[in-house]
């Protein structure tokens, strides 16, 4: 019996070859997105899931509090992982974790900067992270050891055994090989190529040492009988306990949550990369349900040319069962050979897939897990595209057919209406969104920042350039293509240091308010383009500068100054004279509000942190040859490293720019998927009413009329979609723009172009076998009767 319907399946399946190519293509089309954006999530949702210990693996996260507001931050202070393990017995091992640094590494001629990381000796143990030579044991408990990857092996000890050579970091300090590391997987969100010990690192850096300051990550693990409520009791006052003034309560994260889970507000968490995984998670089942709505509407629509095979089946004996399983076994070898045409299609799109998403997906046959997604896919498909033309042609009644008087109930004509109306209010809601996030990673790109990014270059100062630096400053003024010179703490893009150490004359003391401070030397603002609102810049004509403050708009706000400048604040015990405001300008991310910021002078005999220089308009080229010129002259034994501001600006939203091309892409499959549908749909009808139309035709009816009557029907149902999309794509793009602190506002012609490109796209599709029918010849149509 199996045999007589796969016989029956595939001779049906040839018979009608443009409507089975229809089905297949939709449902392989689906297919597709669907394989990709799985693909996709199974490698987001696997990240960080390969530890041996992760589930007691938890990162330490800090909720501070500012006079009713509530910030998050991963930040600690530096010697939390020491003592947090003596006084928390539940808490096995911790580990602190630097942000990535990229020293300089020297062995013999070779030298070069590597990025890697300054952990605890434990690390290794909480962690995964497998070594090719070396014990996991004990590799960081030397302060003087590191721990590298094959390729910093490979470069500088070529066909060596790297294992206890010796490596010069920052011409400074001799560090010994103990381990090297295997290949990191690509399921780990934390890449490094060295780890050393955070030990030697908090020598040098004194302020990590203080309760009150915070930078450093830390890592926990937990005991295995650790009861995690309780740890988050003890932990949550624990600062408390060493700094009695202190504003911050600490919680654990789990760790395999930091990479889907990384955003906070008031104190709870608010989403992060899993809202991307959502929203692909929605897009994918969009897609597949219009390829099935597709399949559903064709083969109902078509049910009248198996009618009779129907009612001849029931009339020797065909149970209605026995015929659900012969229609539902059709859809399935349709959305097999759909999954066939689909998996090659990954193949093909595969590559430029992965260049897009920044990943390394494949699709492995090998993965029992993988290849039972496939079985499930192919099944979920095949009985949702079938079950209502199953179960409908099942129900016809064999008298009625079989005397050709088969008509469509108007239930069956709503039902089948209804779902073009749902397809298409599915492709509308997915170009309103296409639009929303594309308009707003263009207002995120082109808005002011409040500085000139343009022609802003920015350069690490290290080595001997921080005590030289006024001479190296005034060398590169002389040089070609140099406008303007100054120095800075933090890169342009990113203020990371914060203080409440602040007060001035009139303050709320019962307040706390955190504000950010960033170190600057002479021409800082001429050399960003901020502008001054008020005040002056600092200036080597005023001695004092050394002790005074420039602070934004915001500053002036949170102290309640409207005229700030000759005013006196004091900055963590240092008393100064406000002698700046400037016009408020974005220091971080547009995700986050401009905070109130105070610029003080860079104290001491050294400038530190990054060099900013302004290249003068169309002299870039010449303005980096005069940095390299100048930099090698006062800093031979480092390498020339150098950022463009405004390409790191990009680069900071190059996940939204992935996510406006992908939305882009899947939009416009949709409504691709949707036009097959409608193509179908149309070449049917006008199929049904050859008749009608040669009638027309021969009493006088023009090829305008004709194609208008048979088109209207069908744009009728796109606009009820247009309806139906518009409020709900609206309520769902509103909810993804709460994300962004500065955002676009949604536009009302954003709907109003969607729903035309839905309605002329439509309208193409249909047109084309509406005016087909209509230059028929009649005498064709009507020599039958």
């Amino acid at each position: 019996m199996i045999r007589n319907y796969l016989k029956v399946a595939w001779r049906n399946l040839w018979k009608n070859k443009t409507f089975s190519l229809l089905n297949i293509m939709g449902l392989a089309l689906g297919m597709t997105c669907s394989l990709l954006i799985m693909l996709w999530l199974q490698d987001e949702l696997q990240k960080d899931k390969f530890h041996k210990n992760g589930s007691r693996l938890y990162r330490v996260m800090e909720n501070q509090f500012y006079a009713g507001e509530v910030v998050t931050y991963p930040s600690t202070p530096g010697i939390l992982s020491q003592h947090i393990t003596k006084d928390i017995p539940e808490i096995e091992m911790a580990s602190q974790i630097l942000w990535e640094e990229s020293p300089l590494f020297t062995v013999g001629d070779i030298f070069e900067k590597e990025k890697g990381r300054y952990v605890n000796g434990d690390f290794l143990n909480m962690f995964s992270f497998e070594l090719a030579a070396g014990d996991a044991r004990t590799a960081l408990k030397r302060p003087d050891g590191v721990v590298i990857s094959r390729r910093i092996a490979d470069k500088y000890f070529p066909n060596q055994d790297p294992m206890g050579k010796i490596i010069r970091v920052d011409n400074r300090d001799d560090v010994m090989v103990t381990g090297v590391l295997k290949p990191i997987t690509e399921q780990s969100s934390l890449k490094f190529d060295f780890l050393m010990s955070y030990d030697r690192w908090l020598k040098t850096n004194e302020w990590a040492k203080e309760w009150s300051n915070n930078g450093p990550r830390c890592y926990v693990m937990l005991n295995k009988n650790a009861d995690i409520k309780k740890v988050q009791a003890k932990i949550k006052g624990y600062i408390k306990t060493k700094n009695k003034d202190s504003n911050v309560e600490l919680f654990l994260q789990p760790y395999e949550d930091v990479y889907l889970y990384s955003n906070y507000k008031a104190g709870l968490q608010d989403g992060g990369r899993i809202d991307y995984v959502k929203m692909f998670s929605i897009i994918a089942v969009f897609i597949l349900v219009i390829a099935c709505i597709n399949f559903m509407n064709l083969a109902t629509a078509r049910s009248v040319k198996r009618a009779k095979e129907v009612g001849v089946r029931k009339v020797v004996g065909a149970v209605r069962y026995s015929l659900i399983g012969q229609f539902l076994g059709e859809s399935l070898i349709i959305a097999f050979l759909s999954l066939i045409f689909a998996i090659l299609l990954v193949f093909l799109i595969l590559p430029a897939f992965n260049t897009l998403t920044d990943k390394h997906l494949s699709l492995n046959f090998t993965d029992p897990l993988f290849l039972l997604i496939l079985l499930g896919l192919t099944i979920i498909t095949g009985l949702v595209a079938g079950s209502y033309p199953a179960l409908f042609m099942s129900s016809l009644k064999p008298v009625v057919v079989l005397k050709g008087s088969l008509k469509f109930k108007p239930s069956a004509t709503f039902f089948r209406k209804g779902l073009v109306v749902f397809q298409f209010s599915l492709s509308i809601m997915l170009i309103v969104g296409m639009m929303v996030v594309y308009r707003q990673i263009q207002f995120i790109q082109t808005k002011n920042l409040g500085f000139d990014k343009e022609n802003l270059i920015y350069s690490p100062i290290e080595g001997d350039l921080g005590a030289n630096f006024t001479a190296f400053k005034q060398e590169l003024l002389n040089m070609q293509g140099i406008k303007s010179v100054t120095s800075s703490q933090a890169d342009p893009l990113q203020v990371g240091s914060s203080t409440q150490g602040v007060t001035w004359p009139g303050k709320d003391t019962t307040k706390t308010i955190l504000f950010s401070q960033n170190p600057v030397s002479f021409d800082y603002l001429a050399t960003m383009g901020i502008q001054l609102k008020d005040g002056r810049d600092f200036s080597p004509s005023f001695s004092t500068d050394t002790s005074n403050y420039i602070i934004n708009e915001e500053a002036a706000k949170k102290m309640d100054m409207k005229d700030p400048v000759g005013k006196e604040m004091t900055m963590w015990g240092k008393k100064g004279i406000i002698i700046g405001l400037v016009k408020s300008f974005h220091i971080n991310s547009l995700h986050e509000s401009i905070p109130p910021l105070i610029l003080n002078f860079q104290r001491g005999k050294e400038n530190w942190g990054q060099l900013i220089v302004r290249a003068q308009a169309g002299k870039t080229r010449e303005a980096l040859a005069s940095m390299e010129k100048a930099y090698k002259k006062f800093n031979p034994r480092f390498p020339f490293q150098y950022y463009f501001t405004d390409q790191e600006f990009a680069d900071q939203y190059k996940g939204e720019n992935v996510v406006s091309k992908l939305a882009n892409y899947f939009a416009f499959l949709a409504i691709f998927i949707s036009c097959l549908g409608l193509f179908g749909l149309a070449m049917f009808t006008a199929e049904q009413r050859t008749k009608e139309i040669g009638v027309r035709k021969v009493l006088g009816a023009s090829v305008f009329s004709i194609t208008a009557m048979l088109s209207k029907d069908f744009l009728k149902l796109v606009f009820i979609a247009a309806l139906i999309a518009f409020p709900l794509a609206w309520y769902l793009m509103k909810n993804w723009l709460q994300k962004y602190a500065y955002r676009i506002e949604i536009q009302w012609w954003f709907f109003l172009v969607a729903g035309l490109v839905a309605v002329a796209i439509a309208l193409l599709t249909v047109s084309y076998q509406s005016i087909k029918a209509a230059l028929m010849n009649p005498m064709k149509s009507l020599k039958s009767e």
